[in-house]
């Protein structure tokens, strides 16, 4: 799944070799974070949330496949 963020993000922004996914495993749900470049964030965010969330529904349904719960935050 970090594999899956990284490509999809680092083709998003300006400053790809500032993108960061961390795993954090809580019970029975994975969180994702991600950081990137601040200049990205808007870029990575989109206009009224819409890139993050076309993210969050890829990961969401890659994650239907393997019977898991995740969560992707976006870090500033």
């Amino acid at each position: 799944m970090t594999n899956l963020i990284e490509t999809i993000v680092t083709s998003l922004v300006d400053h790809p070799e500032n993108v960061v996914v961390t795993e954090k495993n809580t019970g029975n749900s994975v969180t994702y974070q991600l950081t990137v470049h601040q200049d990205d964030l808007g870029k990575v965010i989109g206009k009224q949330g819409r890139i993050a969330k076309a993210i969050r529904t890829v990961l969401f349904s890659a994650a239907a496949h393997e019977n898991k719960r995740v969560q992707l935050e976006i870090m500033e």
